[in-house]
């Protein structure tokens, strides 16, 4: 016969056991790497136009923001973020596009959700949604930016209208 204690540890081996079951989160993990770098002596047509050759050539995300450096002179911090095999040539466009002389990169661990791409039909023609599920199993619909842009051109509606037509649709 068991003593109170074996009994013990084999029930709350047993409820871990059935936690882990039930709260299992299957995680989606990778690697990316942030740059960035300050640029006081830029146009924004020269910000602009770099983002958009950063984004062509393999960023996930570029964005500025406001600074003031040294001397209290307005400046932007400029971040991308890109994975490390495309990081060398986003180097090469910001050194090559712009007047900064150092980039700082950090590479991080992240986190992200399964997620893919599908087309749903509408009244208003086929567009394209990121269809994501957390780790709970629930289901999130997001219309792409793109597919809401070419709605509003092909019906001259606002683009507020059409992204709040499209969420209805997927709620």
């Amino acid at each position: 016969m068991k003593n109170i204690k074996e009994e013990f540890i084999n029930m709350i081996n047993t409820i871990v056991d059935i936690e882990n079951i039930l709260f299992e989160e299957e995680e989606i993990s990778d690697s990316i790497v942030k740059l960035e770098t300050n640029i006081d002596d830029s146009t924004g047509e020269n910000l602009g136009y770099v983002m958009g050759l950063l984004m062509e050539a393999g960023a996930k995300d570029v964005y500025y923001t406001p600074i003031f450096m040294k001397k209290n002179r307005p400046a932007y911090l400029l971040n991308v973020i890109c994975k490390e095999e495309n990081r060398t040539s986003l180097e090469n466009i910001i050194f090559e596009e712009t007047t900064t002389i150092g980039i700082r990169r950090t590479e991080y661990k992240r986190t992200v959700l399964e997620r893919e791409t599908a087309v749903v039909g509408t009244e208003w023609g086929h567009f394209k949604v990121k269809v994501c599920t957390l780790p709970t199993g629930e289901i999130k619909c997001y219309p792409e930016y793109e597919s809401v842009k070419e709605m509003c051109q092909k019906s001259g509606k606002n683009f507020q209208e059409c992204y709040l037509h499209l969420q209805g649709i997927l709620s």
